[in-house]
C-alpha cells in the first residue's frame, strides 16, 4: 500500500533568492530539527554498513581462506549494490514516493545484515552484502532528494553539510565500533552493528518525513533503470577481476558489457519521452564537474579506509580494536569541518572549497605513501587519517550542493542520486582500483620473493603464498620452522602492493584537483550559470512553478 497521497502544502513562487540559483522557498519543513535528524539516520545506516566490513576482512580472509579477490569483493559488494541500483530506485522514489522508497529500504536493511552476519561462505556474503547495497539503494537516494526538496538557499547548504560531514564521520567511525565488537565476538557480528540504528531510522523516517513533496508525475524510464544496473554492475566488477590471473577473459567480457550498457543508457536516454537521466541536465558544467570531483574525493575515503585497515592488522600488527580506533582522526576532522566547509562554499564558493578538500587529501595520499611502513608510529597513521578526513570534510559539502543546486527540484531525485554515486560508485571504482592494484602488487612481489627457491617450494604452498596475506599466514602455520620468513616476505610483499594503491589515489587526487581549477566556475560565474540554470528550467516547464 503507498503511504497517504495528502501533498506537503507548498507556497506560492517567489521571486529568486539572494544567490539567484532559484526561487525563495521557506527555509525547510516543519519541525525542521526531527526531519533532518530522520533523514541523517537513514543515511548513516548506509554510511555504517559501507565500512563495516574492512575492520573484519583478515578475519574473513582467516575464516573462508579467502583470497585477496574475495576480500576485495567482500569489501566493495555494499558499494556495488548501492552504486548500480543508485539511479533506478531515486527515480522510482521521485514517481512513486520518496517517503515510501526510504521506508522500505530501511527496513530491508535488516535482513540483509543478518543475512551476512550468518553467511556459510564467501561467496554468499558477497551476495548478502549486494542485496544491503541494493537496500540502501532505496533508501540512501532518498534523503539527499528530501533535503533538496524542503530547503533552499543557506538552510539547504547547512542541511547537506549536516548530511554529508555527520554521514562521512560515522562511515569513518564504523570500524571502530566494529573493531569493538570483534575484540568479543565473531566476525559476523560486524553485520550486526546497524540493526539498533536502522529500527531507530525506522521509526524517526515514519514518524516525522512529509510525504509527497515535489515529486515527479512522468512514467519511470524501466528500461533505462535495467541498462543503469547492467553499466555500473559490469564496469565495477571488470576492475576487481582485470589483475587476477586466469581471468582476462572474464575482465574483459564484463568490459564489453558495460561499455555496451553505457551505449544502451545513453541512447535510451536521448529518445526515451520520460529519460531516467536528464542527459541536458547532467551536461551542465556545474553538474558534471561536481559529478566527478565527488566520485574521487568519496572514492578516495573509502578506498584510505579500505587499504588501511589491511595495512595495520597485516603490517603493524595491531588487533581489530585498535586499527579500528586508529580512524577516529579521520571521523573528528570531518565532523570539525563540514559546518566550516558550508559557510566556505557561501562565502568564496564551490570550486575554492572542493580545491580545498582536494589539497588535504593528496597531503593524506602521501603521509601514507611516504610514511606507512613496517613499524611506523601511530601518530604517522592518525596524520594521515586525519588529513583523508579533512580533505572529504571540506569537499563533501561542495560536491553535493553543486549537483542539488543545478537541477530543477522534480529532478531532485536524480541529483541525489548522482550525489550518491559520487560516494558509491566512487568508492566501488577506487575500491576496486586500489584493491586490485594491491592484489597484483602483493602477488609479483612475493612471486619474485619465492622464485629464488621455487625447487623448495611446491606448486600449492606457492599458490597459497600469493593468493592473500592471510593465506601466506595459514601458511607460516603450517610450516612453523619457516614462519618468521614467510610472515616477514609477506609483509614485505603487502607494503609493496599498498604503496602502488596509495600512488594510484594521489595520482586520482591530482587529476580530479586539475578538472575543478581550470572547468569549474569561480564564485561568480557559478552563480551566474545557477541563475541561467533556473531561468531555463522556469521557461521549459511553467506548470512547475505552481507547485
Amino acid at each position: 500500500m503507498p503511504l497517504s497521497r495528502a501533498p506537503v502544502p507548498t507556497p506560492a513562487v517567489h521571486p529568486p533568492g539572494a544567490n539567484g540559483a532559484g526561487p525563495a522557498r521557506p527555509a525547510g519543513p516543519r519541525q525542521p530539527g526531527l526531519v533532518l535528524a530522520a533523514l541523517i539516520l537513514v543515511a548513516a545506516v548506509a554510511n555504517l554498513n559501507l565500512m563495516v566490513a574492512n575492520v573484519a576482512l583478515p578475519d574473513i580472509g582467516r575464516a573462508f581462506n579467502a583470497s585477496q579477490l574475495a576480500l576485495d569483493l567482500v569489501a566493495v559488494g555494499y558499494s556495488l549494490g548501492l552504486a548500480a541500483s543508485v539511479l533506478y530506485l531515486g527515480a522510482l522514489g521521485d514517481r512513486y514516493g520518496r517517503k515510501l522508497m526510504l521506508i522500505l529500504g530501511t527496513a530491508l536493511a535488516v535482513p540483509a545484515s543478518l543475512l551476512a552476519s550468518l553467511a556459510p561462505s564467501i561467496g554468499f556474503l558477497f551476495c548478502a552484502r549486494v542485496f544491503g547495497g541494493v537496500a540502501a539503494g532505496m533508501a540512501y537516494p532518498t534523503t539527499l532528494a528530501l533535503i533538496t526538496a524542503l530547503w533552499s538557499g543557506p538552510a539547504r547548504t547547512r542541511s547537506i553539510a549536516l548530511w554529508s560531514g555527520v554521514g562521512g564521520a560515522i562511515s569513518a567511525l564504523g570500524p571502530l565500533l566494529s573493531g569493538l565488537l570483534l575484540a568479543h565476538f565473531h566476525w559476523g557480528s560486524v553485520f550486526l552493528l546497524t540493526l539498533p540504528l536502522a529500527l531507530l531510522a525506522l521509526f524517526m523516517a515514519w514518524r516525522f518525513v512529509p510525504a509527497h513533496v515535489n515529486e515527479a508525475t512522468d512514467p519511470v524510464d524501466n528500461l533505462g533503470g535495467i541498462l543503469s544496473i547492467v553499466l555500473v554492475a559490469s564496469i565495477v566488477l571488470a576492475i576487481n577481476f582485470a589483475p587476477v590471473p586466469h581471468r582476462g577473459t572474464l575482465a574483459i567480457g564484463l568490459g564489453v558489457v558495460g561499455v555496451a550498457g553505457l551505449v544502451g543508457f545513453v541512447i535510451r536516454q536521448r529518445r526515451a519521452r520520460s529519460p531516467l537521466y536528464d542527459l541536458d541536465v547532467a551536461g551542465r558544467r556545474i553538474f558534471w564537474v561536481a559529478a566527478c570531483a565527488g566520485v574521487i574525493v568519496f572514492g578516495s575515503l573509502m578506498a584510505a579506509m579500505f587499504v588501511g585497515q589491511q595495512f595495520l592488522q597485516n603490517v603493524l600488527g595491531y588487533s581489530t580494536l585498535k586499527s579500528g580506533a586508529a580512524i577516529v582522526p579521520a571521523a573528528l576532522t570531518m565532523i570539525l569541518i563540514a559546518p566550516r566547509s558550508a559557510k566556505l562554499v557561501d562565502t568564496r564558493g564551490a570550486r575554492f572549497g572542493l580545491l580545498v578538500g582536494y589539497f588535504f587529501c593528496l597531503l593524506g595520499f602521501l603521509a601514507m605513501l611516504l610514511l606507512w611502513k613496517e613499524n611506523v608510529s601511530y601518530w604517522s597513521v592518525a596524520l594521515a587519517y586525519a588529513l583523508i578526513g579533512a580533505g572529504v570534510g571540506f569537499a563533501g559539502t561542495p560536491a553535493s550542493h553543486s549537483l542539488t543546486g543545478s537541477v530543477p527540484v522534480k529532478r531532485a531525485g536524480m541529483a541525489s542520486g548522482t550525489a550518491d554515486l559520487q560516494r558509491d560508485l566512487g568508492g566501488a571504482i577506487m575500491q576496486s582500483i586500489l584493491g586490485a592494484l594491491l592484489t597484483a602488487g602483493y602477488a609479483a612481489a612475493i612471486a619474485a620473493t619465492v622464485s629464488p627457491n621455487r625447487a623448495q617450494v611446491t606448486t600449492t604452498v606457492q599458490n597459497e603464498l600469493t593468493k592473500s596475506f592471510s593465506s601466506a599466514e595459514a601458511v607460516a602455520q603450517q610450516y612453523p620452522r619457516y614462519a618468521g620468513q614467510i610472515t616477514a616476505a609477506a609483509k614485505t610483499s603487502f607494503l609493496q602492493g599498498a604503496n602502488w594503491a596509495y600512488a594510484a589515489g594521489a595520482i586520482a587526487i591530482v587529476i580530479g584537483a586539475a578538472l575543478v581549477f581550470f572547468v569549474f566556475p569561480d564564485r561568480e560565474g557559478e552563480r551566474r550559470l545557477l541563475r541561467q540554470y533556473h531561468a531555463e528550467d522556469s521557461s521549459a516547464t511553467p506548470a512547475d512553478a505552481a507547485t
